[in-house]
């Protein structure tokens, strides 16, 4: 008898884990329940769509799920899974289309939901022309009311990755943006201040976008049509013809709630290497799961679209009797800041502070490469490492160019737990077009060898 796995959720993580499952094992009979009408696309490519930088949505789709029954895979779209009953390893589905529940059994299951955009308690929330840029359909309803010449200013809720990234799209389209930011920092939850008031300083030299920290939306204002008019806050009233919300996501599982997973608080389901969770023959993969973190030693939450993909595909391969595990993530992102780029892996010093981490950081300005090249650019990194071994904790980079590459190399240096005197002579490439002799990284660690060694 063949063994029967049910997928919740066709997006990056559960039809990473479809493929890679059926590549290995074709006996399997695999079958996907998707509540959208779109599978296995990249919501990364969101931002860029919305700004117009290419025009087909359909570009962010990696395949169809005409190719997927080719393979032997049953994706079935606008079905939504309700219910689960682990005992009697029973789903209860929600045919979307007809509007008609029914069930289905599973040997093995995998969640993969996703995640949804938080929706704050703010009066008229409901409101026309307020957004949230998470799902296929969001990108496209946006992009349809943000290339209207009618809609030119812009507020924009939030400025995490999300926030800044739909901030530049909208410049893109020539738009007048506003951010508002709750906290004191931009991507505070990533970078540290060094980092991020450079970003600041960025974003406040830009023509046309304004820069609103320590402020709190407090109402939505609409006009006779129900549409969106002003922003009140706790210290202004803004125009605009259009709200865009990005305060974060939550992990879509509260329909697993009280039926016995363990979660972290914000209902994120815990699983192991494996991609295993605590109930018997089921996993689960991408921004509904937690991720081991290699430095900080525990279960987190970081929705990434490469963490996805990965325990998607180990999932995978040991649903089809393949013995593999994930070791963790290091939380390595980044983000186009106007014209900046900008870079982190491992923890920040905020982190090292929270972990009672005995920890070092060096801060330093570089260039990217020489001076006699034309395009040299200014570049600052920093480094955290511990100031007992030695080893790299996390590191940051923020520049005009060549700065988020700089950052792969930290990830696989904190992967491998190099030192910062490792760091210091670690042999990377040169030419004048692409680096100093003492490439940036080298310098960072020699300055961190230094400050360990007075």
């Amino acid at each position: 008898m063949k063994k029967k796995i049910i997928i919740i959720g066709g997006v990056a993580a559960g039809m990473s884990a479809a493929a890679k499952a059926k590549r290995l094992n074709p006996e399997l009979e695999i079958t996907v329940y998707e509540k959208t009408d779109i599978v296995s696309w990249g919501a990364c490519g969101l931002p860029y769509y919305v700004g117009d930088f290419y025009e087909d949505p359909h570009m962010m789709i990696a395949r169809e799920p005409k190719q997927f029954a080719k393979d032997g895979i049953v994706v079935k779209s606008l079905h939504e899974v309700v219910d689960v009953d682990i005992e009697k390893k029973q789903i209860t589905v929600l045919n979307i289309k007809e509007n008609i529940k029914f069930n289905d059994f599973y040997d093995e299951l995998i969640i993969a939901t996703g995640a949804s955009a938080i929706n704050p308690p703010i009066k008229n929330i409901d409101a026309k022309n307020i957004f949230h840029l998470k799902s296929f359909q969001d990108g496209v309803e946006l992009k349809q009311e943000l290339i209207k010449p009618e809609n030119k200013d812009v507020v924009i809720v939030g400025a995490g990755y999300i926030g800044l990234e739909a901030a530049e799209a909208a410049k893109h389209l020539n738009k007048n943006v506003r951010i508002i930011q709750r906290g004191s920092r931009v991507v505070a939850g990533s970078f540290d201040e060094e980092i991020t008031d450079i970003m600041q300083e960025e974003l406040n030299s830009t023509e046309n976008l304004a820069l609103h920290l320590n402020e709190n939306v407090l109402e939505f204002e609409i006009d006779d049509n129900g549409k969106v008019c002003r922003v009140k806050t706790d210290k202004g009233n803004y125009k605009t013809d259009l709200v865009i919300i990005a305060i974060g996501v939550k992990p879509n599982t509260d329909f697993l709630i009280n039926k016995g997973f363990y979660m972290l608080r914000n209902g994120a389901l815990i699983i192991d290497g494996k991609g295993r969770t605590n109930v018997k023959d089921v996993y689960a993969a991408g921004d509904c799961a937690s991720v081991y973190h290699k430095v900080r030693k525990d279960n987190v939450y970081i929705p990434l679209a490469t963490t996805s993909n990965k325990i998607g595909r180990v999932v995978g391969e040991h649903l089809a009797g393949v013995e593999i595990e994930f070791k963790g993530t290091l939380g390595s992102a980044a983000i186009k800041v106007m014209n900046l780029e900008a870079g982190r892996t491992g923890i920040s010093e905020k982190e090292a502070i929270e972990l009672n981490i005995p920890y070092k950081t060096v801060f330093i300005e570089d260039a990217n490469q020489t001076s006699y090249y034309p395009g040299q650019e200014d570049l600052y990194a920093k480094l955290i490492f511990h100031k007992e071994n030695r080893k790299i904790l996390g590191g940051q980079l923020i520049g005009k160019k060549g700065a988020v590459l700089r950052v792969d190399v930290l990830a696989a240096a904190i992967d491998k737990e190099m030192t910062v005197d490792e760091l210091g002579m670690l042999d990377l490439c040169y030419a004048p077009p692409f680096a100093l002799t003492w490439d940036t990284l080298n310098t960072l660690g020699n300055v961190a060898k230094s400050k360990l060694n007075k």
